[in-house]
């Protein structure tokens, strides 16, 4: 009953996650296109009113004209639309998830002891500190050299080799799966944050100054869009690393930080792409569809790289058949002799050299031991494999599948 109530925590939480995020990533994606596809007005009257720019849209069988006001409007309107609850629901449903995935479960998801050996407790503070670490260097770097000559260069070239030295270390900490997600988690941390103790509040400040007639100051205003940048470039690398959780043969590499970085980088190059797509198209000027075919080129050679290696079948030698007795005996003499028997029956079909599901091969001792932590995972911890039980693992071979590796999934 636990396990079951836990699933309906676990898919409820998922919904709602991926509902927030659409409309929060939604609402991003369409202010960054409205804020780079603004034109100057020409209209006495909105020149008058201080609008800095318009754009007239159809949509849903009518047509829009949003209008920009620089910094603020000349008078505050009785009704103002805030977009914050999307970001504040997309963070809290996502930390939900993570909490009762993994930090509930650290020392099966997050504790991988041929990565780094250490206690389930470590690893959730270590988690809990990166999103707190990332956001707090992050922030410094932003307010620090934000607004100096070549701010956001210079801002651009500093978090990203933050970015990949966090990848790296937490490849180094944690198991290839968790580790993925949890540098996804720290970077939408950040994003939640921008929002939270940034693009909110200066917003409620423009808005008091105009209440009471104050002037505006615009540092407000430059510090939203400076987060709101960022936070729009910070999409589709965290989308990845979400999704990754789902793909073996991606974190379950010896370089796998590598693969992580790379696909982040392929993700911010296409997003500039479409961000300096519309700039372009505003000022009549050549799109640069080139950041997009430098990520994907990117990407083509991350997906040469990790193309298995073929491997020679090994040769099959003559014996004779060995007795039922004798088998029995090897068996007891070797207990993962059990395991690989039924991973053999239970597994291969779907993890084998001519056909490796999710990019995992369980088709050898060396493979099995490899991907020991993923077996336990799936065919014991989650029960999610083999997929719809279509092989008929048994309850005891999942029991043995525990003890195995709870045992230190020894092969000898």
């Amino acid at each position: 009953m636990d396990m079951y109530l836990m699933d309906w925590v676990n898919l409820l939480l998922r919904w709602t996650h991926v509902i927030t995020a659409i409309a929060w990533i939604g609402a991003s994606f369409y202010f960054v296109f409205l804020d780079n596809s603004l034109e100057k007005p020409t209209a006495p009257d909105l020149v008058a009113k201080g609008v800095d720019g318009e754009l007239w849209a159809v949509h849903g069988g009518g047509f829009y004209h949003p209008q920009k006001y620089l910094v603020a409007p000349k008078s505050m309107p009785d009704h103002l639309h805030w977009f914050y609850w999307e970001s504040y629901a997309t963070w809290l449903s996502g930390f939900g998830l993570f909490t009762v995935l993994y930090l509930f479960n650290a020392g099966t998801f997050m504790v991988d002891k041929t990565v780094y050996d250490w206690p389930a407790q470590s690893a959730v503070i270590g988690a809990l500190a990166f999103l707190v670490v990332f956001w707090l260097i992050y922030d410094t770097i932003c307010r620090s050299l934000g607004r100096t000559k070549n701010g956001d260069m210079k801002v651009g070239l500093i978090v990203f080799g933050f970015v990949v030295f966090a990848s790296w270390l937490a490849c180094q900490l944690f198991a290839g799966r968790a580790a993925f997600l949890l540098v996804g988690a720290m970077m939408a941390t950040a994003m939640s944050a921008n929002v939270f103790f940034w693009i909110i509040p200066g917003q409620r400040k423009v808005v008091k100054q105009l209440k009471a007639g104050e002037p505006v100051d615009p540092i407000y205003g430059w510090r939203a869009k400076q987060r709101s940048v960022h936070n729009t470039y910070f999409t589709l690398p965290v989308l990845f690393a979400m999704l990754s959780n789902h793909y073996g043969f991606l974190y379950s590499g010896e370089h796998n930080w590598i693969v992580l970085v790379l696909m982040m980088m392929t993700g911010a190059l296409i997003r500039h792409s479409f961000v300096a797509r519309h700039k372009a198209l505003v000022h009549g000027k050549r799109v640069p569809w080139e950041h997009a075919f430098g990520g994907t080129a990117a990407m083509v050679a991350l997906i040469i790289w990790l193309v298995p290696a073929p491997q020679a079948e090994a040769p099959v030698e003559a014996a004779a058949p060995a007795a039922a007795g004798d088998a029995t005996a090897a068996i007891a003499q070797n207990p993962f002799a059990k395991v690989k028997a039924v991973v053999d029956q239970r597994c291969v079909m779907c993890h084998s050299a001519a056909m490796q599901s999710k990019g995992i091969r369980l088709d050898s001792t060396g493979e099995i031991k490899r991907h020991a932590q993923a077996l336990y995972q799936q065919a014991v911890v989650v029960k999610l494999m083999p997929l719809n039980n279509a092989t008929s693992m048994t309850p005891g071979e999942r029991d043995l599948l525990k003890k195995w590796y709870e045992d230190g999934a020894k092969t000898e």
